[in-house]
């Protein structure tokens, strides 16, 4: 029997009333696994005809799945290498798909690792645009950092700053913004009883002091008609109902949105948690584990409208003389890049995502697309590159069966043979023609590539 804190136990009979003992049983329940594809290298309808375990609908995530986590380890397998999904719990899922992304659109995931929601934002503008994620934790951005690749995603900038270092950077400049915010982690007690054991009655009024900051600072660099997504995985209405009804009353530019598309296990926001019982509340949406195959959250999606005012940044350009081996490199690829957001910085080529802003004096572990480095007399392509392109994007593939013993072998960073290859030089290894990192033939021999810190250990 689960053995809550006294004091959470009577917050949760205060604000779920008749329904305590509903959320009491859910407890019981199994722990929930999700699995999210990645549109931005496969349809959901062109990964099911692949998939090689049984997946369930989620069924208000179009591109979610349930699996059973005691049975399979879709970690372990070479779609997962091939950015093909993400592991995710169901309910965390939720931000992103309901942030309204548009081609094109300046995203900012302000508090982004591991990068479950960064993923998505990221899969969602389809190459277009620019997508900054963003994490205090200098180690926890390093993990966003590979996430981010794995998925090919280059319109990126990934940074480790405070958020209020930004808005000198990024004044009144992304159209959208998420905030997934740090909080006292409530919703997830029945995932994780570890955060049981560390919540405290003073954790709610900490957090919503962390989470006032980080909203002050989001809606300086939030362009005027922007819209920005506000999560947390809690319960207390103090991080919830009441920060937004703070929010709205310090900020009459801000309006509620509602959360499309709804589903029915959604639960409106309560307005009688509120302060002044403010009626738009009933916009925002809660997420009960009694009431849904998902933990607790709650999401308010917020729209700004003030007047326009003008930018304090110059966009960046990238001019000078490209090495000729980058040069023939880049000749190859099936995709033309602007060569004014080619970016040289030492032997590292960038390509800098649209219009982005000058970044001398930011903490990032990226800016852009690493496309390769120019040494001596020779280019080499980045594993960033080949998990961004497509197979039909470069001419020179070698595309495995994910059956084929050489793939694991070559995930594990072994030198593999290549006897159907004759032209040497770099390939491009996929499997099933998704890409995973590159080799270069030597005598029908392909020398690994693949990146050292994201080879498999076993």
């Amino acid at each position: 029997m689960i053995q809550l804190p006294a004091a959470f136990s009577a917050k949760m009979k205060r604000i779920l009333q008749g329904e305590y003992e509903d959320y009491l049983a859910c407890f019981d329940d199994e722990r929930l696994y999700g699995l999210r594809v990645n549109e931005g290298k496969i349809s959901v309808e062109e990964f099911l005809e692949i998939c090689p375990f049984e997946l369930r609908k989620i069924p208000w995530i179009h591109n979610g799945f349930f699996y059973d986590g005691e049975s399979v380890s879709p970690a372990k397998h070479p779609y997962y290498h091939a950015g093909l999904y993400y592991l995710q719990e169901p309910s965390a899922m939720t931000p992103a798909s309901r942030l309204p992304i548009e081609a094109g659109d300046k995203v900012l995931d302000l508090c982004a690792a591991p990068g479950g929601k960064a993923t998505e934002l990221g899969a969602k503008l389809k190459r277009t645009g620019m997508l900054v994620a963003n994490d205090i934790s200098n180690s926890r951005a390093k993990g966003l950092l590979k996430n981010i690749e794995v998925f090919g995603i280059g319109n990126v900038l990934v940074l480790s700053e405070e958020p209020g270092h930004l808005i000198e950077f990024f004044p009144h400049f992304f159209d959208k913004i998420l905030i997934d915010a740090p909080c006292s982690g409530e919703g997830m007690f029945r995932k994780d009883p570890k955060m049981i054991k560390a919540w405290s009655e003073e954790s709610p009024e900490f957090f919503a002091g962390l989470q006032r900051g980080i909203l002050a600072q989001a809606l300086a660099m939030l362009k005027p008609e922007g819209m920005l997504l506000y999560s947390t995985c809690t319960f207390d209405e103090r991080e919830n109902e009441q920060m937004i009804e703070e929010l709205l009353i310090a900020h009459p530019s801000l309006s509620l949105k509602n959360i499309t598309p709804n589903y029915e296990g959604f639960t409106n926001g309560f307005v009688t948690l509120t302060k002044t019982e403010m009626p738009e509340i009933a916009k925002s949406v809660r997420i009960f584990p009694h009431k849904m195959a998902g933990e607790g959250h709650f999401l308010a999606l917020l729209e700004k409208k003030e007047e326009s005012r003008p930018l304090s940044y110059e966009e960046a350009t990238y001019q000078g003389k490209l090495p000729v081996e980058a040069k023939e490199f880049l000749d190859l690829l099936g995709i033309s890049f602007d060569k004014s957001r080619l970016s040289l910085q030492k032997e590292r080529l960038f390509y800098m995502p649209e219009g982005v802003p000058r970044l001398k004096g930011l903490r990032f572990l990226r800016s852009g697309l690493l496309l390769g480095e120019c040494k001596k007399n020779r280019f080499e392509p980045s594993q960033a590159l080949a998990m961004y392109l497509k197979k039909e994007e470069y001419p020179f593939v070698l595309d495995l069966s994910a059956t084929d013993e050489r793939v694991l072998r070559y995930l594990k960073g072994e030198t593999i043979a290549a006897p159907e290859l004759s032209e040497k030089g770099y390939y491009l290894v996929c499997v099933d023609g998704y890409p995973l990192g590159w080799g270069k033939l030597v005598n029908r021999m392909l020398k690994n590539k693949y990146l050292p810190g994201w080879r498999m250990s076993c």
